[in-house]
């Protein structure tokens, strides 16, 4: 039997999808090579990347006047990417980028787009430990930013934007650990950006989907294999891409879709969200200190009220087949990711082992 696996990332990937790339591995479809082996220009990955790119077009409901990129670097290499496309013509002259501060990752993509301007924080809860999301109407936002950033789920912090607000400049939504998982509205955003790791398929891909009027922002410095316009123009092939890691996306887009799509997993990550935090709050022993309204249905964090079991509690978890649950060294404690692939009967072991080790403890 399989552990359960609460990795916040490289996260659970969903059985079929192993098996499917298992029985696939030496040989794909006939072709007498593994996906790993085949050139990227060759009529078989060929037909791999545009099975892909439509299969997610019609999960996401992508409008046809975004493209659609498969690029590497991670979130990470986004948060750089995104000014070098977004800030304009010149470095001498940068426009300013506003940024909405909500937990480590936002922070992160601010502090990396001070490289290449003089970013402007609109709004943050840094003051509030990163327990709750700003109101809409408590960011200030600068005259005519270049754009606004946000991110739409803070793994570390636990905290999720479940709704996006209108904004005149083009709103970038890192949703890295969220996208997925729920229908989404691709029209509010100017660019979506997510690294594949959590919610569908492995690390080395990274999706950009940036609506086609901004394709002509790059600096000059931007350089050509990141450049959105250029990868657009060579639909992601402009270099080697990663070509197994967009076939296991691929194969994950078809598994949502066999699932019933993003409505039907929303139903299922509301339901195992809600059973783990309801067995959290009906607790004296464990604790999650972020807002109700905004708690991320995909990251969980808790503490023991005493923290000197914490340890015990994760030792005991991986005797249970309970794996990866230590929550993050800024924060400590535990935290449970509960992507798309994360079945209800993990939150339910992994329920029943918090209540057990509760009893034990008392």
């Amino acid at each position: 039997m399989r552990a359960f696996n609460f990795s916040a990332g490289p996260a659970a990937l969903p059985v079929e999808v192993l098996q499917r790339a298992a029985s696939e591995m030496l040989d794909w479809r006939g072709s007498g090579m593994s996906v790993m082996e085949m050139s990227h220009r060759g009529r078989e990955f060929q037909s791999i990347h545009e099975e892909a790119l439509a299969d997610l077009r019609e999960l996401l409901a992508v409008p046809a006047n975004y493209k659609i990129l498969f690029m590497q670097g991670g979130g990470q290499g986004q948060n750089a990417f995104i000014p070098l496309n977004l800030l304009g013509t010149s470095l001498a002259t940068p426009r300013r980028a506003d940024y909405v501060v909500t937990g480590v990752w936002s922070q992160k993509s601010q502090q990396e787009a001070q490289r290449y301007c003089q970013p402007h924080i609109a709004a943050t809860t840094e003051h509030r430990g990163f327990t709750s999301l700003p109101a809409f109407s408590e960011w200030q936002l600068s005259d005519d930013p270049a754009y606004v950033h946000v991110c739409g789920n803070e793994t570390i912090n636990g905290v999720e934007f479940f709704d996006l607000p209108h904004v005149d400049a083009p709103l970038v939504v890192d949703a890295s650990s969220h996208l997925l998982s729920r229908p989404m509205d691709v029209s509010k955003c100017g660019v979506l950006y997510a690294c594949a790791q959590k919610n569908f398929g492995i690390a080395g891909l990274t999706l950009v989907i940036v609506r086609e009027d901004l394709l002509e922002r790059a600096l000059p410095i931007c350089p050509s294999a990141f450049n959105w316009k250029t990868v657009a123009q060579n639909n992601s092939l402009y270099n080697t891409p990663p070509t197994y890691a967009i076939y296991l996306a691929g194969l994950v887009f078809k598994w949502l879709k066999q699932q019933g799509g993003l409505s039907v997993m929303e139903a299922r990550n509301r339901e195992k969200a809600q059973l783990l935090y309801d067995t959290i709050d009906k607790s004296d022993f464990y604790v999650n200190h972020v807002e109700i309204a905004v708690r991320s249905r995909m990251n969980v964090p808790f503490h023991l009220i005493d923290k000197t079991r914490t340890e015990d509690f994760l030792v005991g978890a991986r005797a249970q087949n309970l794996l990866q649950l230590k929550g993050h060294s800024s924060v400590g404690g535990m935290r449970a990711s509960l992507y798309n692939a994360v079945p209800l009967d993990a939150v339910q072991a992994l329920v029943e082992y918090m209540r057990e080790f509760e009893r034990g403890s008392c």
